[in-house]
């Protein structure tokens, strides 16, 4: 086992831990413990592997499905996981663009706000399909480096974490989002002390775990600083999914402020399936 093999795995043990704590499914802790006990007994060094192998290099281990691959590979490309932020209530999506060589501190709000993401993996899709137009200020060339490092590093996912034929149904987002509402007001969930936009370090960020249908839900309030600045800290939904196989991906839930689902919830980017939805049951 290598230094830098230890280390990851510590951030695994880390998620694994943080789950247990916040009440997740046992199978899912168990999941990352049992990844982490992988690295440890792995005498080659996990970034050459990722640098030779890539994902599969990762994937072709005991243990590790494609969604904990996914965190080990993003972390050996930035020094980040995304999951493991998201766990402690520290998630910066600012901070993780800028791990993007060229992406500066301003194009990473723009690129934030714009197209209301916060992974890079929902960043690589964007670029994919196109939205990095939607961006304001953002030169060709600059738009060329931020398309090659990110076909660089997940050249290997040209596909969605999710196949659009998985997609989670938006009836099913909606229930979590509600069920994490109602447990929020009544008091009814763990509670964990975010790092950013939390002066007096309290505890005061409630977490769900549930699983529905096969899918396994982590929902929290949005602690972005969007949403402290628009004081949607207690509108905006975060829920991350994934399945058994530890693919992963997420939605946010909001309350819609303009149009024909004014005061309606709705899962962001997926509207139109929303009005169909309500539509369908009499609500609009």
């Amino acid at each position: 086992m290598t230094g830098f093999n230890h280390e990851v795995g510590e951030k695994l043990r880390e998620i694994a831990a943080l789950l247990k704590i916040q009440r997740a499914n046992p199978f899912r802790y168990q999941a990352y413990l049992h990844a982490a006990n992988t690295l440890d007994n792995l005498s080659e060094d996990l970034d050459s592997l990722v640098q030779t192998k890539g994902i599969k290099g990762l994937t072709d281990l005991p243990t590790i499905g494609s969604g904990i691959a996914q965190c080990i590979y993003e972390y050996v490309a930035t020094g980040r996981i995304s999951r493991l932020e998201s766990l402690r209530g520290e998630s910066d999506p600012i901070g993780l663009f800028q791990s993007i060589p060229t992406v500066g501190r301003i194009l990473a709000q723009r690129i934030y706000d714009n197209l209301h993401i916060d992974t890079l993996e929902s960043l690589e899709n964007a670029t994919r399909n196109g939205q990095l137009d939607k961006v304001e200020g953002l030169g060709v060339k600059r738009k060329e480096a931020i398309e090659a490092w990110l076909l660089k590093h997940f050249s290997e996912r040209r596909q969605p974490l999710i196949p659009a034929s998985n997609l989670i149904p938006v009836p099913l987002l909606l229930k979590v989002d509600a069920e994490y509402r109602s447990k929020a007001a009544a008091g009814k969930l763990p509670l964990i002390t975010p790092k950013r936009f939390n002066p007096d370090n309290k505890s005061w960020l409630p977490i769900l775990h549930t699983t529905l249908e096969h899918w396994h839900f982590t929902a929290l309030f949005s602690n972005s600083e969007r949403a402290h600045k628009l004081h949607h800290i207690f509108d905006w939904v975060i829920i991350f999914f994934s399945d058994d196989s530890h693919q992963e991906g997420q939605h946010t839930v909001v309350t819609e402020t303009h149009g024909l689902l004014l005061g309606k919830r709705v899962v962001r980017g997926r509207e139109a399936e929303c009005q169909e939805y309500y539509e369908a049951n009499q609500e609009i």
